[in-house]
Order: structure tokens, then sequence, then C-alpha cells
């Protein structure tokens, strides 16, 4: 009888390691799972409001990276919903609405001149080569200049 109970426990044992043993390898996958598309975001040092014809705007910019991956690509483009006006990189490219440009650093710099009298509004759209974006929303009110339009004072 004592053997007989001998061999039911090695049974059972056998039987929970063959189980752990499907278990373990069942998980296993021969593909390495690596992240390529971290999450990130574009921050700005706060950007003046008001503008006039023919002066220029520095907005100073600053990608987030949630993570890195080394193929990772970033390009920039904008879009002009209101007023008119030139957006420049700081390294001298000129933008057209919706074309997009390759953003090589990290930290850099935007021109916005205005080239209208009225109220402007422009969204820089940055992309990566996954499909994440972030928009940017800039909006300048039209500052009359000193002396210039101001309605003479009655006395």
């Amino acid at each position: 009888m004592e053997e007989k109970m001998k061999k039911i426990l090695n049974t059972i044992w056998v039987m929970g390691v063959l189980s752990l043993a499907v278990f373990c390898l069942s998980a296993c996958d021969r593909n390495l799972d690596v992240q390529q598309s971290y999450p990130f975001t574009v921050e700005t040092m706060p950007v003046q409001k008001d503008i006039i014809r023919g002066q220029t705007a520095e907005i100073r910019c600053t990608l987030k990276r949630g993570g890195e991956f080394a193929d990772t690509r970033y390009t920039i483009r904008y879009f002009q919903s209101d007023g008119k006006g030139l957006l420049r990189m700081d390294n001298g490219t000129v933008f057209k609405p919706n074309d997009r440009y390759p953003l090589t650093k990290d930290v850099f710099r935007l021109y916005y001149t205005s080239l209208s009298t009225d109220r402007q509004t422009i969204d820089v759209y940055v992309e990566d080569n996954f499909g994440r974006v972030q928009q940017l929303t800039f909006s300048f009110n039209n500052e009359r200049e000193e002396g210039k339009d101001k309605p003479a004072s009655s006395r």
C-alpha cells in the first residue's frame, strides 16, 4: 500500500512539473517586443500676445520625449487660419503652410513675422513618424504703433 501511495505522489509531482513547464513555455515568444513609439510634448516659453505689422515674435520651443528610439523622426508644419504672416525656423527656413519640414533638434526657436493689421492665429503641428501629433496654437492681436491711429484728445 505504501508503494502504491509513493507511485501516486510521484505521478502527481511529475504532472505538476510538466504542467508548470507547459505554462512557462507557452508564455514565450520568439519576437522581442521593442517599444518604438513614445509620447512626446512640445513646451514653449510665454509668447507675446500683441504684434504690429512687420514685427517679429520669437517662440522658444522644447521637444520633450517620453522615451528614446533611434529611428524616431519628427517633422513640423503650420497653418494660418487668421491674418497673414511668415513663420521661419531658427536655421532660416521659411515655412510654407502645411508643408512638412524635418525637426532635427529638441530645442528650437520659431519666428513669426506679422504681415497684416488683423488678428492673427497660427497652428503649429509637430509630428513623429509613428503618427503622434502635438498641436500648438498662437494668437496675436494687432497692437497699434504708439502715436499712430490714436484719436486726438479733446480738451
